[in-house]
């Protein structure tokens, strides 16, 4: 039988408050209750809840800075926020900033008790898997680095795609490395040695973008000087990679859908039906079935290409992916511009973690570019940091710099012949807390000092007080 859960519910209405305890009764958790947003912050601390319902509007603080900090943090903690304030743009903003759901107000108990039982079991797998040996997930793949959860199933969407000549329709924000995951189709499929032409439809005048797209005939409009292939027959045989395909305009999706249908098209100025044979893949970075119900994209063209979604997620939610990925741009950067770094001080790993990323994988990459071609040195420090991850430290977390890095917390003690070897999981739990002891209770640093994940370290001190728990009571 699962252990019970520990779920902490944040809601300063009393009468709401009590109702929603009474929903829960029957669950298999532990429950505690308060209701502002100070006790919420403390009670998530002390107890490193499994899950935390969340109101967004509290006496003292927003829900929203609580959900930032839960994230901060790297509490291994899922979030359901519960509102009665609903809009697409807050059901937006709190699932971008890592909430698990999101409640409107009012709900019955069979919303609640299917939302809760949905996230707790999300959140066991996750952690089962975390705590898995991960020597059989890929460290990357086909342009891609990273090896977290969210990465994992888009590689494993990729390769059961790739074969087939089925459209692909790519979401993410900007900056989350779309067209690397389009190439990545082309390249692990059956059209790799066939041309792969992308077209951004955001970057093209709107008056040429029909003929970037079928191309045209001499004299078909003023300055045609010769005739010019456009993207669909220089894409024969391989794949056309249309980005930001919301930006074209309503006229022009009409005709896209017929070459869609058909394979057929005509150049600008042309009379005479062309047929290629094209795969197609798509992006966006707006939300696509928003832009379907406000008539900026044609619902017809929309399922026509929808056939196999792949949604990138941004870099904020891909945990250790930032320093992995941060770290390939620091070695190619460097060598290109003859610097000696090699590696980045572990408060700048931390400042990593926390920063938002609202320009993700490309926002990342100018940041290293910046560093290694205005400054000097083997390892990247605080100081070198471009704004606005300058200020993204507090003073006492920057007063640690100046230490010396410790060697305990980093190797495992060796130990004279005439001792005891002593368990592995014992060695590890004491380098862990002496790294906690060293950062004065800071595990985000501890962690990175470590090299591991914060979230790592929390469920092992929640493993840690569970045993000794059970142990207490026998």
């Amino acid at each position: 039988m699962l252990k019970e859960a520990k779920v902490i519910l944040v809601e300063d209405t009393a009468s709401l408050a009590a109702t929603y305890r009474q929903y829960l009764r029957e669950e298999p958790v532990e429950l505690i209750t308060v209701d502002n947003g100070a006790d919420a912050k403390e009670q998530i601390a002390r107890h490193i809840p499994d899950l935390v319902l969340l109101d967004l509007k509290l006496p003292d603080i927003s829900g929203q800075e609580i959900l930032s900090w839960i994230r901060a943090q790297g509490f291994p903690t899922a979030v359901i926020v519960m509102t009665a304030h609903s809009s697409v743009e807050v059901a937006v903003d709190v699932m971008r900033f890592g909430a698990e759901d999101f409640l409107e107000k009012p709900f019955d108990a069979h919303r609640l008790k299917t939302t809760v039982r949905n996230a707790l079991k999300q959140s066991r797998l996750q952690h089962l898997v975390a705590d898995m040996e991960d020597s059989f997930e890929r460290p990357g793949y086909q342009g891609f680095i990273g090896r977290s959860l969210p990465m994992q199933a888009v590689y494993r969407i990729i390769e059961a795609a790739a074969p087939s000549k089925a459209t692909v329709f790519i979401t993410g924000e900007s900056g989350t490395g779309k067209e690397v995951c389009a190439e990545a189709i082309h390249n692990a499929g059956n059209r790799s040695k066939g041309p792969f032409i992308a077209l951004n439809c955001g970057a093209i005048p709107k008056d040429l973008m029909e003929s970037e797209i079928f191309g045209h005939v001499k004299g078909a409009f003023t300055g045609a000087g010769s005739e010019r292939k456009g993207a669909a027959e220089l894409a024969d045989g391989g794949t056309l990679f249309l980005d930001e395909i919301g930006e074209m305009d309503m006229e022009l999706q009409t005709k896209l859908l017929r070459f869609v249908q058909t394979g057929r098209f005509q150049k600008v100025g042309s009379g005479k039906e062309q047929s290629v044979d094209v795969r197609f893949v798509c992006a966006t970075n707006r939300d696509p079935y928003e832009e379907v119900a406000a008539g900026r994209f044609r619902e017809d063209l929309f399922y026509r290409l929808h056939v196999v979604p792949i949604h990138l997620p941004p870099l904020r939610e891909r945990g250790d992916d930032i320093i992995a990925i941060a770290q390939a741009f620091l070695g190619t950067f460097a060598k290109e511009e003859g610097k000696k770094f090699a590696s980045f001080a572990p408060l700048v790993e931390v400042v990593f973690r926390r920063y938002h990323w609202p320009g993700n994988v490309r926002q990342l990459q100018n940041v290293i570019r910046n560093i290694v071609v205005l400054q000097n040195g083997d390892v990247v420090t605080v100081q070198h940091l471009p704004p606005p991850l300058d200020t993204a430290l507090s003073e006492t977390e920057l007063s640690h710099a100046a230490r010396p890095e410790p060697d305990v917390p980093r190797a495992v003690a060796t130990t004279e012949p005439s001792e005891t070897i002593k368990p592995l999981a014992q060695v590890e739990r004491q380098a862990i807390e002496a790294a906690i002891a060293y950062c004065d209770g800071n595990i985000p640093r501890a962690a990175a000092l470590l090299e591991v994940s914060p979230s790592t370290i929390y469920r092992k001190k929640q493993a840690w007080d569970a045993a000794e728990a059970d142990s207490a009571q026998l």
